[in-house]
């Protein structure tokens, strides 16, 4: 995984770590390992964020526990080079994390590609809670029109709930993508802003204990994913 880089391993984990648990920016973290002995420019940093961590998440995905078959389904906006993209998530009831998605749309399409994703880790929800949006609403009903067509209705259809209320835990747990967009200056990149948020959820998912990793705390946790 790090073969041929030229920062010992530890090294290169730890500076990732920082900037995925903690409101930091590159050029903060710069200091902060400048102050160790440990020289490292921010450039440096965002290209390890983007090369390695989709690496972890996958093999976070890979051992991550069930959740419940109650979800909230919600998205927001955030802005990358200027222009407006869709960041889909889904929790269940307890507030666990069960998938996410990037879009440059906000639409029907969208809401179904995010959906068979999660959908394809999780297996069908029993209820999704959405927040009066329409697309989301569509494509969940598109899915029960599919569920009714090929015979899995015998089973279960989903059960749509557009409850505000409900939805409160979706938007609680949103708080952080626009803490760590503002934390970001912007987006700069397509790339990045993925690797960013996504690398967030990862460590979301270590610390609510999500994930069937060997170690105590969530950093040994998060050390373990090179094994």
């Amino acid at each position: 995984m790090f073969k041929g880089c030229h920062f010992p391993s530890e090294v290169i984990l730890e500076t990732i770590r920082y900037y995925l648990a903690y409101k930091l920016s590159y050029r903060e973290i710069e200091e902060i390992q400048k102050e160790r002995g440990i020289t490292i420019d921010h450039a440096t940093i965002n290209r390890w964020v983007i090369k390695f961590t989709p690496i972890l998440e996958h093999k976070v995905r890979r051992k991550k526990k069930s959740v419940s078959s109650s979800w909230r389904m919600d998205e927001t906006y955030i802005k990358i080079k200027g222009e407006w993209f869709y960041y889909y998530r889904a929790v269940d009831k307890f507030g666990d994390v069960i998938d996410y998605y990037l879009s440059p749309t906000r639409d029907e399409a969208a809401a179904k590609a995010f959906l068979n994703k999660a959908i394809a880790q999780h297996g069908l929800p029993e209820k999704v809670v959405i927040d009066g949006s329409k697309s989301n609403y569509a494509a969940l009903d598109a899915m029960n029109v599919q569920l009714w067509l090929t015979g899995f209705f015998m089973l279960s259809l989903i059960e749509i709930l557009d409850i505000k209320y409900l939805n409160n835990i979706m938007e609680q747990s949103h708080r952080w993508v626009k803490l760590k967009t503002r934390q970001a200056l912007g987006w700069k990149s397509l790339k990045g802003a993925t690797a960013s948020l996504h690398g967030r959820e990862l460590w979301t998912m270590i610390k609510r204990g999500q994930v069937n990793l060997t170690g105590e705390t969530a950093c040994e946790k998060f050390y373990s994913l090179v094994d």
